[in-house]
């Protein structure tokens, strides 16, 4: 029965991804970026003025509704950076090639004009009801786009999707990661690991938000800082390796044929396709997930979380998912090494590692093993939040909804340990992608509003050198 569903979504999902996917990411990369003037550019060190200038690892006891800018970055981080940035990244470039790479950039640089729209959008039409609490996300932007019919379809279509591909499908691919790479590392059992994990989610969980953001705000920096500092050392080793990693990606990226073999059209639409759809899952931008936790941030101006939000992706990508590359290209790849045609998506990393660190017997498989764990347990509880809110959207008894939907997800986190790796990733990015559908056409609708607010602070920028 798995094969059989296994089948059919995978073909669902090479169609959208290899054609659909491209079109609209591409598409809503280029036109944020000329709407805003490459706000990725020119507002660059103004993002990084504003997160690394502005940390509070405390800012929740400080507001009275809403988040930090901070604490609200590192909610959309704690989503961004998951199983997509070790074993997402890991399968784009064993299916794809070290090129692979190459196009989650160039997607990612795009990205980040895309997910600024994302961020003042959701700044723009968040709202704040009776009790003090802020609702916003996609669905608040889609029916500011389309304020009728289809606007109540694409809002509800969106909802629907975004529960089912972050809240229940997604919470499955993190969790199956963390119990097989802690079963490779350590032996225990992934049932075992399925228990353990869905008692510590549902105890966040009922805490809601502020303690979503008291928990992502402190785990964050602590997940990257360990995972870059255990990724240095193994380029440390592999320092003459380093000049040709970079090499295989820029060669492979226009000439992947000459490793992954077929024609060069279908090697070619591999290397892109991986690199789409595998940057997607890393850096959410343009699938509509973010906003949920941009919208939360109190700023003066839209334009202020949306140069914030841009960070994320740089982080995301630029630095935490590029690092995996690096560690497994060097390792598993340059210098003639074909040690890549006998690993899987799953313990490629842990295998680079021992690889590297042979002295260290099995240290490689628990190293990455903790870090998937941080990465992949924030990723939880930042994707029920924002399945939450939509799930808030759709039914009127809220708090009888929030119950059914809290039980649902735990379940399907635990179903995640013992569930198939292949099957878990194809149903979390078939839903992914219908994400992104309608939230595309919303900030495709709206386009304006988001050049608007850029040139205003582009303006404003002015007048105070003045």
């Amino acid at each position: 029965m798995q094969e059989k569903l296994l089948s059919i979504v995978a073909k669902a999902n090479g169609y959208l991804a290899d054609y659909i996917l491209i079109i609209l990411l591409i598409g809503a990369g280029l036109l944020f970026s000329f709407k805003t003037g490459f706000v990725q550019i020119r507002c660059f060190g103004e993002g990084m003025k504003k997160v690394f200038g502005n940390i509070k690892l405390f800012g929740g006891k400080q507001q009275g509704g809403g988040l930090s800018s901070f604490q609200a970055l590192a909610t959309a981080i704690a989503a961004q950076v998951g199983t997509g940035n070790i074993v997402g990244a890991s399968g784009a470039i064993l299916v794809g090639g070290p090129g692979a790479i190459f196009w989650m950039w160039i997607i990612a640089f795009l990205g980040m004009a895309t997910i600024y729209a994302e961020a003042v959008l959701a700044q723009k039409t968040r709202e704040t009801d009776a009790a003090g609490e802020i609702h916003g996300g996609p669905v608040y932007y889609i029916k500011k786009a389309f304020p009728n019919g289809f606007g109540t379809f694409l809002s509800v279509f969106f909802a629907i999707a975004i529960t089912l591909a972050l809240g229940f499908m997604g919470s499955m691919v993190q969790s199956n990661s963390i119990a097989e790479s802690c079963n490779t590392a350590f032996g225990i059992p992934t049932w075992v690991i399925g228990i353990i994990i869905s008692a510590i989610c549902a105890i966040i969980f009922i805490g809601g938000i502020q303690r979503i953001a008291s928990v992502t705000e402190k785990l964050v920096p602590v997940m990257a800082v360990l995972f870059l500092a255990g990724g240095l050392v193994i380029l440390g080793i592999n320092f003459k390796a380093i000049p040709e990693t970079f090499g295989m990606i820029f060669k492979y990226a226009f000439t992947p044929q000459a490793l992954i073999g077929g024609t060069f059209g279908a090697a070619i639409k591999t290397a892109i396709s991986q690199g789409a759809k595998r940057g997607l899952f890393s850096n959410e931008a343009g699938m509509g997930s973010t906003p949920h936790a941009h919208a939360q941030a109190n700023v003066e101006k839209a334009h202020d979380q949306g140069v914030v939000a841009m960070i994320g992706v740089f982080i995301d990508t630029f630095i935490v998912l590029t690092m995996t590359a690096l560690v497994i290209i060097s390792t598993l790849y340059a210098n003639g090494s074909t040690a890549w045609q006998t690993v899987t998506k799953t313990n490629a990393m842990q295998t680079a590692y021992t690889t590297a660190l042979p002295a260290l017997g099995n240290f490689g498989n628990i190293f990455v093993a903790i870090c998937l764990l941080f990465f992949a347990f924030s990723t939880i509880i930042s994707w029920n939040f924002f399945g939450k809110i939509n799930v808030q959207y759709l039914f009127k008894n809220k708090k009888a909804a929030n119950i059914i939907y809290a039980v649902i997800a735990i379940v399907f986190i635990f179903l995640g340990t013992l569930a198939s790796n292949d099957l878990v990733w194809e149903l979390t990015d078939f839903f992914n992608y219908l994400m992104v559908i309608p939230n595309v056409i919303a900030l495709v609708a709206l386009s304006k509003v988001v050049g608007q607010e850029a040139k205003d602070a582009i303006k404003a920028k002015k007048e105070l050198k003045k």
